[in-house]
């Protein structure tokens, strides 16, 4: 199994164990002289089996990635550097959302603001932190096709 595969089916299993959790909600309580739509063990069954499945494809998927290299950086690295790379593109989105606001003055009595940054200068580190996550983005992708899952 190609460790793409195996972190679709971690998706699906997350989705399952979600799905699960919604379904023991709705058969744990039912009014007096009814019966469950499900029964809960074979629902609470289901989900041992699910987590337990989940927890040994998570510790594969760790394993694969922590001992694939890849252009001379683990896939953890370069997971790592995705995370961050995402949160700073996400704070220099948000400076420029707040620098972009306009405050409409109605008369000459209303308080001014006055931006303390180069809005286009900004504009191009976004344009250009964003590029750089798609090509990481990319790489791992691609990197997930051609590895086998440990």
């Amino acid at each position: 199994m190609k460790l793409a595969e195996a972190l679709n089916q971690r998706a699906d299993l997350q989705k399952r164990i979600a799905q699960l959790r919604e379904r023991l909600s709705n058969n744990v309580k039912v009014q007096e002289g009814d019966t469950p739509a499900e029964k809960p063990e074979d629902l609470f069954a289901e989900l041992d089996k699910s987590l337990k499945e989940l927890e040994s494809l998570i510790v594969r998927i760790n394993r694969t990635n922590q001992e694939t290299l890849w252009e001379g950086k683990t896939l953890t690295e370069m997971i790592a550097a995705k995370d961050v790379l995402s949160l700073h593109l996400s704070t220099l989105r948000s400076t420029l959302d707040a620098a972009n606001v306009r405050s409409d003055r109605f008369s000459r009595n209303e308080i001014k603001f006055v931006r303390t940054i180069d809005v286009n200068e900004l504009q191009n580190r976004v344009d250009d932190r964003s590029r750089d996550l798609r090509e990481l983005d990319s790489r791992l992708q691609q990197a997930n096709w051609m590895t086998d899952l440990l």
